[in-house]
């Protein structure tokens, strides 16, 4: 996509209809869709000598801006809203208004773009990219970790090195975590006079793709399943949008592929307070598909309702796939001060299936000062008839319906009696976040956490979690992110770290672990 943006860009200009074929054959023909059929011409204001410039030259000087970047002006107004001004910074943080899942926040601006987009914005067609809101943009993360646990992960069983501590799994190494690139159009739900539309498209590329696979979805499930790949390729995100602002003060209907709808973190690097990320996190739902309506009623209420087929699946996996109700309630304080975000995040049949939990969640956060704000989240899963692990039958039960699968949490249940063929298997978690902020640039985060797998499920190890962090995220500009962490991991009933075979007495009980990445925006 760079590439044909680099050639249209060395078209004159009265080669429009030259730039719109090239479009056309390229699948770009959506970012002309919401532009006037005039001839496109012309960089947006403010570009100065740049717009002169050759792509390349143009996009140097254009990242050099973006790292001098040290906090803007703090006297400048804030950008247009519907409501009370968003509660944080981006930077430092991950995000300016509370997360909600499924969805844009409804009346604030949700347009994001890097330094690509602004080199583009200062080239010949820059106004008609601006006025499209068509933006293309991503990020390369490479990480790495020291560890007391020095075990290889074993792919058969699931376990070993770093698990169940995620994303970095394995230990004592470095790797490309993320590469990801998005093209996406965001609708303007500031506004409340017309219709608008959206879509998104992502590309993931690299270690973590073991982590937002979707059975079904190929070839990346079969890159992990059958070839246990250190480094996968997943279209993480799929889906178009629709704003419809005469429904309630603002609708937003999302049909496609999206990010699980709780949750404080997400799996997208630069969409965390952290590198690593929390047990409760990595062991619920990541990826659904399905039709989402959230609806703004006013400032203080937003409720969301929608039908998926299910936690982790692509729609056309006849074989494991349950429709599922998703409903959730939000409510943010008049100050924005505070949010209130639960969930019920898919109920169906309730019965054994891939990764068929009936999650229940809810999230808090509450801003203190400008400069201390927290995030708690709790959840509770469970599914009924789980196959018994401690049982001949309902092994081979599970043996059966799985044979390879050690993605997305396929653990039968660990029952407390070898008689019984399934039992019900459930889990809950709880998690703090509390966050300091010291400037423009720069922020500490502490996290608390516990995770109690009751029947194995989740983890493949029947025990109570608990997770200690202290972090720190520093960027270079507003493009490039670094986060060092120091954490410690303990497994209570059981050695559940460092432990490659997976059968208790093989592991260790505790973990520590110095880790960092860094991000690089574009």
């Amino acid at each position: 996509m760079v590439m044909v943006l680099r050639l249209t860009a060395l078209l004159p200009n009265h080669h429009a209809l030259d730039r719109t074929r090239l479009f056309a054959r390229t699948g770009l023909l959506l970012a002309l869709i919401s532009v006037s059929p005039q001839i496109l011409a012309g960089p947006i204001d403010g570009c100065g000598d740049k717009s002169a410039e050759a792509f390349a030259d143009r996009f140097v000087d254009t990242y050099k801006e973006h790292l001098a970047w040290d906090g803007g002006d703090p006297s400048a107004p804030g950008p247009a809203v519907r409501g009370p001004a968003a509660p944080l910074s981006s930077p430092p943080y991950p995000f300016a208004t509370w997360p909600i899942g499924g969805s844009e926040t409804i009346g604030y601006e949700n347009e994001y773009y890097g330094a690509l987009m602004d080199t583009i914005y200062c080239g010949s067609d820059g106004k008609a990219w601006q006025d499209s809101r068509v933006t293309i943009y991503g990020w390369i993360e490479p990480g790495g970790n020291i560890s007391t646990s020095g075990t290889s992960y074993n792919y058969k069983t699931g376990t070993g090195s770093n698990y169940p501590a995620a994303y970095l799994y394995r230990s004592n190494t470095i790797q490309l975590d993320q590469a990801a690139v998005f093209l996406e159009r965001t609708p303007d739900e500031i506004q409340t006079d017309h219709v608008d539309w959206g879509f998104r498209l992502t590309a993931l590329f690299g270690t973590d793709y073991k982590y937002t696979l979707a059975n079904g979805v190929q070839p990346a499930s079969r890159e992990y399943e059958q070839h246990a790949y250190l480094y996968g390729a997943d279209p993480v995100m799929a889906y178009a949008e629709l704003y419809i602002p005469y429904l309630g003060e603002g609708t937003n209907i999302r049909i496609g592929r999206y990010i699980s709808i709780p949750d404080i973190e997400a799996q997208l690097a630069p969409n965390n307070y952290t590198y690593s990320h929390s047990l409760l996190y990595t062991y619920d739902p990541f990826t659904q598909e399905g039709v989402l309506a959230t609806t703004r009623l006013n400032g203080n209420w937003t409720v969301q309702a929608g039908v998926e087929v299910g936690s982790d699946i692509a729609f056309w996996d006849t074989q494991f796939t349950q429709p599922s109700l998703q409903t959730c309630v939000m409510w943010q304080s008049e100050s924005a001060n505070d949010s209130l975000y639960p969930c019920l995040n898919g109920l169906n049949n309730q019965k054994f299936g891939y990764d068929n939990v009936q999650h229940v969640a809810i999230t808090w956060f509450h801003k203190f000062d400008e400069k201390w704000h927290m995030g708690s989240e709790a959840w509770y899963m469970w599914q009924l008839d789980t196959p018994n692990v401690n049982s001949a039958q309902g092994t081979a039960q599970l043996e059966d319906m799985f044979p390879n699968l050690k993605y997305n949490a396929p653990y039968g249940a660990q029952c407390n009696s070898a008689a019984v063929v399934t039992c019900k298997s459930a889990a809950y978690a709880i998690v703090n976040f509390v966050e300091y902020q010291i400037g423009p640039r720069d922020s500490i985060t502490i996290r608390n956490e516990l995770l109690n797998d009751l029947q194995g499920q989740r983890t493949g190890f029947k025990t109570l979690y608990s997770e200690h962090l202290i972090g720190w995220s520093h960027w270079f500009g507003d493009t490039i992110t670094f986060r060092p962490e120091l954490r410690f991991d303990h497994a209570y009933a059981v050695d559940a770290y460092n432990n490659p075979s997976g059968i208790p007495g093989h592991g260790s009980h505790n973990q520590l672990m110095l880790a960092a990445d860094l991000i690089f925006h574009f």
